[in-house]
């Protein structure tokens, strides 16, 4: 597979080939060979926990798509081998830095991409991580996908949030919710830095005023995609990708300390804390509810509504949205006033700065931010009977009592209807207030009775150049000092024993060596332990090595359950369900 060497962009991939320049500025390059030894032993851990546990408690979708969609239980996906996989199913996949802001990840969606955080959970996370990690991503997005209904649901909730109305205060909420995921997984993080950081999400989160579209689709997302639980309510099974990849919570969150609610579009008005397991989630008939109540959401949304109520929605978030004249001309700016009749009715919109004009999402040459860099107004409605003709001058009377006199320059038409009028020489009043004076150049007025529909950012992101807002802050990479690069060393050499099945008689050494250097760590004696009893070599080591986790066990809270787990696995692999699906799955 070509790619290109620094972007984490797959050529080859029909899907993310289509996808827009504004969107692909966010893909990053992997970095595969960055991964350790002991990043690749936490993933074969959780994916083995995850055949262990799933099988009973996921939807049956999820198994079958972990087979279908290739994904080692091994070792790390590479992003190329993810993009082969999804090409089957018409989807594709791009690297990422963390978390990328809402719109862009739902427009991700809406060109059928996922959008892989690459970052690997630390051994500290192995059960619940508050960054997005390539487990998430990988393990618990992609399988499910597979599942035609789902995926469609996932293109579908993509379009419709790619199109959601976002603020400011979304932004800035986004960027602190960051920034703590940041600060929560990198291990020399101080108590009082996570805690100011927790305090400005806390703050944000109050502050927020009346959510958005965008903060109450996000919601949705969240409590489906992210954590949403499928079936009955006595017996409901795991599809949401937040539980999926997370051993911890994929374990609780069936108990019944975690309230269970059907879900409904109510699950709109319920926020999230992203840092820390959820005290309740929902539950969907199945797949087609999902989308039922997406597009219970979507048809009250300024892109179905439109209107005096649409354009409301765009002038609060002061942000580049699109209005959309019913002639099918579409206006993208910052919009900043709208004027209405004695019946409340819109009848003239104007917009600020650098806006653009565009048909069917494609800007109309000659009518990008640069020509209309001072902004746009134009009226909204019907005028009396006159005939529309180039070279002459015309006085439009619209039924609102805006008036328009100029002489017409240009008519511009598609499909039979009038788009847009020209005008030199041209005043436009309302009353006694002048709209547009004959100094000021030429009058491009938009035609259409009325705004038929409102939308996020600009109609031709490209043409506008619409650069998305990048996080400054990049995620952080843990550093390898002399001692750590000792321990992956020894994790090297047992994965090396494991996968040649030769070499048994080192490992003794090796455990002795981590006894001594790395006293802290239980996961490379868990591998080691693995061995022994799959081989049933050196009891006597088994033994030693035995006592040691059961101790760890006993007096570090922390790893009582994991080894527990651990110990669990080292039973269910005798097993031969268990043999069968490690044989299924790819090395």
């Amino acid at each position: 597979m070509s790619m290109k060497a620094t972007s984490g962009i797959s050529l080859d991939n029909a899907a993310v080939a289509a996808t827009p320049k504004h969107l692909l500025q966010f893909a990053v390059d992997q970095r595969y060979d960055d991964y350790t030894p002991v990043d690749h032993a936490v993933w074969r851990f959780i994916m083995r926990q995850n055949i262990f546990f799933l099988r009973e408690y996921a939807h049956k979708v999820y198994f079958q798509g972990l087979l279908d969609t290739g994904i080692s239980f091994e070792r790390i996906p590479r992003i190329q081998e993810m993009n082969d996989i999804l090409a089957k199913i018409e989807w594709g996949a791009v690297a990422v830095d963390g978390f990328i802001p809402p719109a862009a990840f739902m427009e991700f969606q809406a060109y059928k991409v996922l959008v892989i955080a690459c970052d690997m959970r630390q051994i500290h996370h192995i059960e619940y991580t508050p960054a997005p990690d390539i487990v998430h991503e990988a393990a618990g997005h992609a399988p499910i996908i597979v599942d035609r209904e789902y995926s469609n649901y996932l293109q579908r909730f993509g379009e419709v949030g790619a199109k959601a109305m976002s603020s400011k205060k979304d932004f800035e909420l986004y960027q602190a919710i960051r920034h703590l995921s940041i600060l929560k997984e990198q291990p020399n993080s101080g108590p009082k830095e996570v805690e100011e950081a927790q305090k400005l999400v806390e703050h944000r989160q109050k502050t927020l005023g009346n959510p958005s579209e965008m903060a109450l689709l996000s919601r949705l997302h969240w409590w489906t995609v992210e954590y949403g639980l499928i079936g009955t309510m006595e017996n409901p099974k795991i599809y949401g990708a937040g539980l999926l990849s997370s051993i911890g919570e994929s374990v609780s969150c069936l108990e019944p300390e975690v309230k269970k609610i059907p879900y409904s579009i109510d699950a709109a008005n319920v926020p999230f804390d992203i840092t820390t397991k959820q005290p309740q989630l929902f539950v969907c008939r199945d797949f087609k509810h999902l989308r039922d109540v997406l597009e219970e959401f979507a048809s009250k949304m300024a892109c179905s509504v439109g209107g005096l109520e649409g354009i409301n929605e765009a002038i609060e978030c002061r942000n580049v949205a699109t209005c959309e004249y019913s002639s099918g001309l579409q206006v993208s700016g910052v919009f900043t006033e709208i004027m209405t009749d004695e019946k409340n009715s819109p009848i003239y919109l104007r917009a600020t700065g650098k806006t653009a004009l565009a048909v069917g999402n494609e800007e109309l040459e000659g009518h990008g931010v640069d020509y209309h860099k001072e902004g746009f107004g134009s009226p909204i409605g019907r005028w009396k009977q006159t005939d529309i003709v180039e070279g002459k001058k015309t006085n439009l009377e619209f039924e609102s009592g805006i008036t328009v006199e100029g002489k017409i320059d240009k008519v511009l038409r598609r499909n039979g209807k009038v788009l847009l009028i020209s005008f030199s020489n041209c005043t436009a009043k309302y009353g006694d207030r002048v709209l547009f004076d004959p100094d000021w150049g030429i009058y491009d007025m938009a035609v259409g009775e009325r705004i038929g529909s409102v939308f996020n950012g600009a109609a031709d992101k490209d043409a506008y150049n619409q650069v998305a807002l990048i996080p400054k802050e990049r995620t952080i990479k843990v550093p390898s000092d002399a001692k750590r690069k000792k321990l992956e060393n020894l994790y090297a050499q047992v994965r090396k024993i494991r996968e040649s099945k030769t070499g048994y008689e080192r490992l003794g050494e090796i455990w002795e060596t981590q006894q001594v250097e790395h006293p802290e760590d239980w996961l490379l004696s868990m591998e080691i332990y693995e061995i022994l009893d799959t081989t049933d070599q050196q009891p006597e080591l088994k033994a030693k090595i035995e006592k040691f986790l059961n101790e760890k066990k006993a007096t570090t809270k922390d790893f009582s359950t994991l080894i527990g787990w651990g110990f669990r696995l080292v039973e269910y692999h005798k097993k031969p369900e268990y043999q069968a699906t490690m044989q299924a799955s790819p090395r």
